[in-house]
């Protein structure tokens, strides 16, 4: 007997967000979910070729002795690989991905992690998350500063300490743990761990295969809102005969599935220098793709039937008829209507009345770091309020101009400034702009360090 992994994995890009950028990958040997960030699309490349990279162990397995040194080589790829996207196009700067993978020995797991995507474990029916977040906020929380419910609102919970961006060298984390039958491995993005507990995902975790489990997961989080990318891989440790020489008695070949950017054409091929793996689901724009399915079954579900087109002409007249009757109902009570509609509106009036007091006075406690001006050239300036304009009328106000050019700043700390960075008062304002004017200072030396400005890669 030996021992597998059967998989599934699944990426939604949410209810808020334009595009995907997270990746997933899983196969037999390898799980890995990458979320991606940075403007410009940067993103999706970014968690993409962290996939094509980690995939790559496939063709060059390590061996069982060296499999966490070659999990932290392939960190330092990732970081290769983002770099040569970003130097064939400089506007990329500012891109990276976060990286939490496992790689399958067997009897055990290596677990390589970077930034705040996830990995758990469900064992004989308890739940325990296998990697610590890279953020800001769990430093916070490590120290005794938060709670962690606190830190489910804290507004700079996004804000990360660690990730791959092609500039700067970064450090994984690196584990090894045994495996079992019947162990269940979760690895996801933030998109599902920032919009459901730990207590929610570890109830859910050990229902159904992984490919139902995969999907209840995933549309719950989409039943959430689901403001972020939403990116799930899910793998079973399972029991197979052996039969002679090794050989698994489950003659099922699995490909490997990919998800998200890392699966999506258009991405591929903005990445021409990297190999993508082989994957399950099939490009249908390839030209040796299986045909189209064309037409359905006659007894087509009901919701998908225009009824305009198959409500016979009687049935239609009758509903005119109906309608013409509720008209004439309506003429006789509009006085009544006008009435009710009156008090209504009045209503309605006050209630938004009180609304846009409370929203106002919560506006007016609101603070933040932005640029004053255009991203390039533009200048590090306090606002209050919230970003944004509602009818054209701004909803913030800049009290303080720093000076500060936000081209002095590192390329990491002025993709941030752009994108504003939320402050909890106006001290807190203050001090986030002392903490920029001290990274940037460290950036005036004459050999300025990697993520400055000029730096030499």
């Amino acid at each position: 007997m030996s021992l597998q992994l059967r998989y599934a994995a699944r990426s939604e890009v949410g209810l808020i967000r334009r595009g995907n950028e997270d990746s997933g990958y899983a196969s037999a040997r390898v799980l890995l979910v990458a979320d991606g960030m940075g403007g410009h699309a940067a993103g999706e490349l970014a968690s993409a070729s962290a996939v094509a990279t980690v995939a790559d162990l496939e063709l060059h397995p390590p061996e069982a002795t060296e499999v966490l040194s070659a999990l932290a080589d392939v960190i330092d790829d990732v970081g290769i690989a983002i770099g040569g996207v970003i130097a064939a196009d400089p506007e990329l700067t500012g891109m990276g991905t976060t990286v939490t993978g496992i790689y399958w020995l067997g009897d055990r797991i290596a677990i390589v992690h970077v930034g705040d995507s996830r990995a758990y474990l469900l064992r004989d029916g308890d739940c325990a998350q296998l990697t610590h977040d890279h953020t800001y906020v769990q430093t916070l929380i490590d120290s005794g500063s938060i709670t962690p419910a606190d830190a489910a609102i804290h507004p700079k919970r996004s804000l990360l300490m660690r990730a791959v961006d092609g500039i700067n060298p970064v450090e994984a984390d690196l584990s090894m743990r045994e495996a079992r039958v019947g162990d269940r491995y979760l690895l996801c993005s933030d998109g599902l761990s920032g919009v459901l507990g730990f207590a929610e995902i570890s109830d859910r975790l050990d229902q159904g295969d992984p490919t139902g489990c995969v999907t209840a997961l995933v549309d719950l989080a989409l039943e959430r809102g689901a403001p972020d990318n939403v990116t799930v891989v899910i793998a079973d440790v399972v029991e197979v005969e052996d039969l002679a020489d090794g050989v698994s008695g489950d003659d099922e070949v699995a490909l490997p599935v990919v998800v998200g950017a890392a699966g999506e054409p258009r991405v591929r091929l903005r990445l021409p220098n990297l190999r993508f793996p082989d994957d399950a689901q099939l490009d249908p724009d390839r030209p040796d793709a299986p045909p189209r399915v064309t037409g359905g079954p006659p007894t087509a579900p009901q919701v998908l039937i225009d009824s305009e087109l198959v409500v016979p002409a009687a049935e239609r007249a009758y509903r005119e008829y109906i309608a013409e009757l509720e008209r004439q109902r309506q003429r006789r009570q509009r006085w009544r209507t006008v009435l009710i509609s009156a008090i209504a509106v009045a209503l309605v009036l006050l209630a938004a009345a009180g609304g846009l007091l409370i929203a106002r006075n919560w506006q007016t406690s609101q603070w933040y770091v932005a640029v004053n001006g255009n991203p390039g050239t533009g200048t590090v300036a306090i606002y209050n309020g919230v970003p944004g304009t509602l009818v054209g009328i701004p909803l913030s106000a800049m009290t303080t101009d720093t000076g500060l050019p936000v081209g002095e700043l590192p390329l990491f700390d002025q993709e941030l400034v752009s994108k504003t960075i939320p402050a909890g008062d106006v001290a807190d304002a203050e001090r986030i702009v002392i903490e920029l004017q001290s990274r940037a200072a460290g950036c005036q030396s004459l050999i300025p360090p990697p993520g400055c400005p000029g730096a030499i890669s």
